[in-house]
């Protein structure tokens, strides 16, 4: 059995993979490849200040942090989107316009060595929000705008569907759930890979079942719109950076709330196992065997590795991005939720280190406290947060398999056929 918490997975032969990760690492070495998909993370915070990042003269106000690479460049010819509205007075409530720390003294100091520059704390249930830092601040979503993406598509698809991979699918960049030449998969499969393990291979698929890219992100911030996340522009379904693309941590709360409330994606988005399936063998290509399928296993660390209460999470990262999260635990009847954007790992202090110190506070928050509220109208006929489930478990939730967890990097493949050379390439800049 495998286990895989991330996976690119090449429909080529072994000999073919072997031969272009040299290639590939070869030219990392030499200095020209991709950047790192962990940036910083070895860094020692006693050589490193861990300071948090000051915003409060309001510098991503109106726009995301500057761009890092040129993942955001237009095409010529084509123009540049203009930043979104700030909202007078700012959605949520008027303290919520506040770039800084925004805190309730009777809720105590707020967690020390935050790398994010923008984050927020809230009641899961209320929409009380404990405490943020640059609550509105523009930020990208990396793939956290996958919880965009996903409930967008619940709204829409029936997740019985069955689909077949493309080409278009398979070779998406950045992290793969692993759809291959005449996979067939059901809509549930992939959108438990979108979730799970932040396929953009999945993500590709979703997009093509809403009609396309541009139809896709239309319907997306449609949803954005209604839902109040002023801050919120969707400029590409997986969340790889591009031109336009931001959100706040406020709006990512409001987002993920919202999905929360979907009794299909609360069981997705809890699953720390799912069996993805496997595609025939390419009979082009000498030596190909069937690919089968494997035990897909979450990119959330604390529902990985059993933090108590976790009721699911979304990770991203891209070099625009930094680390992004937004997540939810239930602790002794009362359920958090936070959002973290525009952050960094250090030796010492991990990201999910730093979402948990941020729980610890939202929990030992008293219940009275407020500096905010995620405003979304309260439709009598919007699904409860804690609604029951309308169905069993999946079988494909195998988290009784125990927890070995094998971390596999991204790969790239040669296709040799008919005295062809096919480079795939995946670029690891965009790791989630």
């Amino acid at each position: 059995m495998r286990i895989l918490t991330t996976t690119i997975r090449s429909p080529y032969p072994p000999a073919a993979v072997l031969a272009a990760a040299a290639v590939v690492a070869s030219t990392l070495l030499s200095g020209a490849g991709a950047a790192s998909a962990e940036p910083t993370a070895g860094l020692d915070p006693t050589t490193v200040p861990m300071t948090t990042p000051a915003t409060d003269d309001c510098p991503h106000r109106t726009s995301t942090p500057p761009a890092v690479d040129a993942s955001e460049v237009v095409p010529a010819g084509q123009t540049t989107p203009t930043p979104l509205p700030v909202p007078t007075p700012a959605v949520g409530g008027e303290r919520l316009a506040g770039c800084g720390l925004v805190t309730d003294p009777a809720a105590g100091d707020v967690p020390s060595g935050l790398t994010s520059a923008g984050w927020l704390i809230a009641d899961l249930d209320s929409g009380d929000v404990i405490a943020a830092k640059d609550p509105h601040g523009r930020y990208r979503p990396a793939s956290t705008i996958k919880v965009l993406l996903a409930l967008t598509a619940l709204e829409e698809i029936d997740l019985d569907t069955t689909v077949t991979a493309t080409a278009e699918d398979w070779t998406a960049e950045g992290d793969s759930c692993g759809v291959g030449p005449g996979g067939r998969y059901t809509l549930r499969d992939i959108m438990t890979g979108l979730l799970m393990v932040s396929g953009n291979d999945c993500a590709a698929i979703l997009a093509r079942e809403l009609g396309g890219v541009p139809t896709a992100l239309e319907k997306m911030n449609r949803k954005a719109a209604d839902l109040g996340a002023r801050d919120t522009r969707a400029a590409s379904p997986s969340g790889l950076d591009a031109a336009g693309m931001s959100t706040s941590p406020y709006d990512l709360a409001l987002i993920f709330r919202e999905a929360m409330r979907n009794a299909d994606f609360r069981h997705m988005i809890a699953l720390r196992t799912y069996e993805f399936p496997g595609y025939p063998k390419q009979k082009d290509v000498p030596g190909d065997e069937d690919h089968p399928g494997y035990t897909m296993g979450t990119s959330n660390s604390l529902l990985r590795d059993g933090y108590p209460g976790m009721l699911g999470g979304k990770t991203g990262f891209t070099d625009d991005a930094r680390k992004t999260f937004v997540g939810a635990v239930t602790r002794d009847g009362r359920s958090v939720l936070i959002v973290q954007m525009y952050g960094l790992n250090y030796a010492g202090n991990s990201y999910f280190d730093q979402a948990e110190r941020m729980l610890d506070y939202g929990f030992a928050a008293p219940r009275d406290v407020s500096v905010g509220s995620l405003a979304v109208d309260e439709d009598s006929q919007r699904s409860p947060l804690h609604a029951p489930e309308t169905k069993t478990a999946s079988a494909n939730d195998s988290a009784s398999s125990g927890r070995v967890w094998i971390a596999v990097g991204a790969v790239a493949a040669v296709l040799a056929a008919a005295g062809a050379v096919w480079l795939l390439t995946v670029r690891s800049r965009r790791r989630d």
